[in-house]
């Protein structure tokens, strides 16, 4: 009996570059070599363009694309999340439409599947669309949470990774937090564990879904979700904060008793100012990790499915 390949495809107003991506990869699948058949499933995030009717002529043409439609925009983690709750796969492969993650890597994925492999992380080695700022934030973004975190992330791994049955199982039924950054929870989860470089091409079309704004709230989460470091700032703040005060009363002290009753006006002021900025700092990091936990607690839909083609329902 074949085994099964599913490959997942996140879709947010990318009208432009489907068809050639459904042309590139249909090609590469075509061409596996071995006991490996395939379904292409295509998670259309709420895309406002002309997606949802190109997605529905393929599938219309191919039995082999199949289409999970959300109600509205959930964003491309819930996208990555479905894909994998409605994947049939034995092997299941996680990548963008906009041609950035290559399909060409995916004859060397199923290798790495059929050896045995139950996470394979493709890391990008090279994106020369990103520009220098975005690199650099990028790397110094892995270093920081390399630090903080007890999991170790390979630097520059991206959303396209592929899972075996038994690490999808787990990401269905164990990682379902309202907050996720799905990527490190792959690399999290252990079992054997492989890393492919590859090289990110130019977008086909369009332009990224990520702005500034965006990437910075995503950071933000990332670092809350693997480190409880931010929450003992307070005792680090209060440390420092008596240092200081030891300093100030010391330098009162010297000055009282060489020059007589000091003028500590604006040692006071600074000192004060400093620790109300220490102080609103810890209490936003507090307010952020009280935001995450209110999401849990109201335990809302990661997303909700409109309608689906070419699978059975639920």
């Amino acid at each position: 009996m074949d085994k099964l390949l599913s490959v997942v495809v996140s879709v947010y107003n990318e009208e432009l570059a489907l068809r050639e991506y459904y042309a590139e990869t249909t090609e590469v699948l075509r061409g596996l070599v071995g006991t490996w058949d395939y379904e292409l499933l295509f998670i259309n995030d709420g895309s406002t363009d002309g997606s949802a009717a190109i997605l529905k002529k393929l599938a219309e043409e191919d039995r082999k694309v199949k289409i999970v439609s959300f109600s509205r925009n959930f964003g491309h983690e819930a996208a990555m999340i479905a894909g994998i709750d409605y994947a049939k796969g034995d092997g299941i492969i996680c990548m963008d439409a906009d041609l950035q993650h290559p399909p060409e890597c995916i004859p060397q994925i199923v290798g790495k599947l059929e050896e045995g492999y139950e996470v394979i992380t493709m890391v990008r080695m090279h994106n020369r669309t990103a520009g220098v700022l975005k690199n650099i934030t990028s790397s110094a973004f892995y270093a920081l949470i390399n630090r903080l975190s007890d999991v170790q992330f390979d630097a520059n791994a991206s959303d396209f990774f592929a899972v075996g049955r038994e690490a999808a199982d787990i990401l269905r039924k164990n990682y379902r937090e309202k907050v996720r950054f799905l990527r490190g929870y792959v690399q999290s989860i252990g079992f054997a564990r492989a890393t492919i470089p590859y090289e990110a091409k130019p977008r086909f079309a369009g332009e990224s879904k990520y702005s500034i704004h965006k990437l910075f709230t995503f950071a933000v989460n990332t670092l809350l979700c693997f480190s409880d470091l931010p929450l003992r700032l307070g005792i680090y703040a209060g440390i420092v904060a008596a240092l200081f005060g030891i300093i100030v009363m010391v330098y009162t002290i010297y000055t009282w008793a060489r020059y007589g009753a000091p003028s500590g006006y604006a040692t006071i002021v600074v000192l004060i100012s400093f620790m109300f900025a220490m102080l609103f700092v810890i209490v936003g990091i507090i307010g952020e990790y009280i935001a995450i936990l209110f999401a849990e607690l109201k335990d809302r839909p990661v997303y909700i499915v409109a309608d689906t083609e070419n699978i059975e329902k639920r």
